[in-house]
């Protein structure tokens, strides 16, 4: 088990960076195999980008929710170029994956895939960690903040461009 923070954190990254989520849902639970051919091209995947950091990613964090089943990986990215780049690469693992699953499962309705990618700019997200143990960007990032009272003590300081005082109404007392 990872080492908790016993404190309040949050990551900076001054880079563009890409958060791409996907996952898979299980829509006929006795589709076995066809739900496992999914499940198992995960674990390659993983491997093969944990092992070539300079394909541009960064980490991640996987899910799973028992019914119905459905795992999710939120990771990521240097870039979108090189999640692309990663997606349709003859040489590495998705795109066999890619190829087998429209082959195999296509439009049945047996196995739901899905994704969703979003481009972040640097200051335009926010994050915060509360005696955690590194955990999604932070982990990702390996950039570890501490916070303390001034501009980054909520999340309206810590979102860069959203600086101005917070609503009356909404202040938090500790």
């Amino acid at each position: 088990m990872s080492t908790v923070i016993n404190d309040r954190y949050t990551t900076q990254i001054d880079q563009p960076f890409v958060v791409f989520l996907v996952g898979m849902r299980v829509n006929k639970f006795f589709a076995f195999r066809k739900w496992m051919q999914v499940t198992s091209a995960f674990p390659k995947m993983l491997q093969v980008l944990y092992d070539h950091p300079e394909k541009g990613f960064l980490g991640g964090e996987q899910f799973f929710r028992a019914f119905p089943l459905t795992t999710i990986l939120v990771s990521y990215w240097r870039s979108f170029e090189d999640l692309e780049k990663f997606a349709r690469g003859k040489d590495d693992p998705h795109l066999a994956a890619w190829q087998r699953f429209t082959r195999e499962i296509g439009y049945s309705g047996d196995v739901g895939i899905w994704h969703e990618t979003y481009a972040v700019e640097p200051g335009r997200y926010e994050a915060l960690y509360g005696n955690m143990p590194l955990f999604g960007l932070a982990k990702a990032t390996q950039n570890v903040v501490p916070i303390r009272p001034g501009a980054m003590r909520d999340a309206r300081g810590r979102l860069k461009g959203h600086a101005e005082a917070v609503p009356a109404g909404l202040e938090v007392h500790e």
